[in-house]
């Protein structure tokens, strides 16, 4: 688990690193908000600039400025004369619209909006006011929050506050040493950086979450059809078998009924057995796949096994269908599911049987060996005069997808001597 967090937060990083795709277009409304924030901070300035001319954020200190080879400060004023009050240098107006205007682009073009920002207020140097100074920590953040080259971004970052370093480096600020104005881009750009992690965070998880829906969606739609397939085969073993044998003998009792009553009696008796045991077997079946674990009816038979062949057989034997049977199982029980898929094999053997080889001899074989779970059976073969019946083959693909499960195998076909074989086996690693 601490691996996977590991891995994950080093791919956040790659990401965060790694130049983003094209944004989508900028809304309307955003265009509109920081144009209008732009304005704003334009005639501000403007009107710092002609109100409070030369008063920026830093007094230039003339002391440091003489050992540089800066011009000497003026002479003391003569007795007597009135001293002369220098002033202020011209307001640079152009300067002044170019250090504010250019973030209506923030979002669009951050980079290029944050330059021309940076260069504007480096040039106007010591008549830059606060405003300046602000107008150039909002394009700092803008170019680090919505850059699409966040290496870039952060490195003229660096570069910018060096550079107003450099330029105020003889600056006596107004307020503490740390109010400088390449400390300040410094935090805006640190602050930034961290906002921009939030978001790249945010958005990492909010993809995470939609690739998790997205897979549960899919395990969904993939158990959905699982259950339909096996609601298909319950459904097909129970209802296939059942209605055969009652067909078959419904039509001998109406052939007999008024020349043999007795055994017209006898094949209505078994048409009402075998629909209360469809009955039951549905009820059993549909319970369980409506219930949950927890929640399972009362009542409710276990699923057929091995040990209701006895009953499987003696409906079959009264369909007109003689059977002999072997078995020959292991000592210990099987488990519930291999029992089933044997009892569904022999179910469907014989099924097929009374539906495509009426008046035919089955035999059941069931053994357990050294090599697993062996089942076959067989039949004669029906009459040539009895009529086909259309089979859709449902039955053995539901077989193969039960044996399967336990690596079993299922193989029918034609039998050398005649009539029909059909071959079972589950390898005893599974059982």
């Amino acid at each position: 688990m601490e691996k996977e967090d590991r891995r994950s937060r080093h791919l956040q990083l790659i990401d965060a690193l790694r130049p983003e795709a094209k944004a989508a277009p900028l809304s309307r409304r955003v265009v509109r908000t920081d144009v209008a924030l732009a304005v704003v901070l334009t005639v501000i300035a403007l009107f710092v600039a002609v109100r409070y001319p030369g008063d920026g954020p830093v007094n230039i200190d003339p002391k440091a400025n003489v050992g540089a080879g800066a011009p000497a400060p003026p002479p003391p004023p003569v007795p007597g004369q009135a001293p002369v009050e220098d002033e202020p240098s011209p307001v640079p107006w152009t300067l002044v619209v170019l250090s504010t205007l250019p973030l209506a682009a923030r979002r669009r073009y951050p980079l290029t909006q944050f330059v021309a920002v940076l260069g504007a207020a480096l040039a106007i140097g010591g008549s830059a006011s606060w405003m300046t100074v602000l107008a150039c920590v909002i394009g700092a953040y803008s170019a680090v929050v919505y850059s699409r080259y966040r290496i870039a971004a952060i490195a003229v970052l660096v570069i910018a506050a060096a550079l107003s370093g450099i330029a105020f480096r003889n600056a006596d600020p107004v307020l503490p040493g740390w109010s400088s104005p390449g400390f300040v881009l410094l935090v805006a750009g640190m602050l930034a950086s961290l906002v921009r992690f939030l978001q790249l965070r945010l958005a990492f998880s909010r993809d995470r979450v939609t690739q998790l829906q997205e897979a549960q969606e899919k395990a969904t739609r993939r158990a959905v059809e699982e259950e339909r397939a096996r609601i298909a085969a319950e459904l097909h073993d129970v209802v296939t078998h059942n209605v055969s044998v009652m067909v078959i003998q419904a039509g001998a009792a109406r052939k007999v009924m008024d020349m043999m009553p007795e055994q017209s009696k006898e094949a209505l008796l078994a048409v009402e057995a075998g629909g209360r045991a469809a009955m039951a077997e549905l009820r059993h079946v549909m319970g369980l796949l409506a219930a949950t674990d927890h929640e399972r009816p009362d009542g409710l038979e276990p699923q057929p096994g091995l040990a209701q062949l006895e009953a499987l057989v003696a409906r079959v034997r009264a369909a007109g269908t003689p059977v002999s049977v072997e078995v020959s199982l292991p000592p210990d029980p099987l488990p519930p599911g291999v029992d089933l898929a044997a009892y569904r094999v022999v179910q469907e053997a014989l099924t097929n049987t009374i539906k495509h080889a009426r008046g035919a001899q089955a035999s059941v074989a069931i053994g357990y060996t050294d090599d697993g779970l062996e089942i076959e059976v067989t039949d004669t073969g029906g009459a040539k005069e009895s009529p086909p019946v259309e089979s859709n083959g449902r039955g053995h693909m539901g077989l193969r997808e039960r044996l399967a499960v336990y690596q079993g195998e299922l193989t029918a076909g034609p039998a050398k001597a005649g009539g029909y074989r059909v071959t079972a086996r589950i390898p005893r690693s599974t059982i």
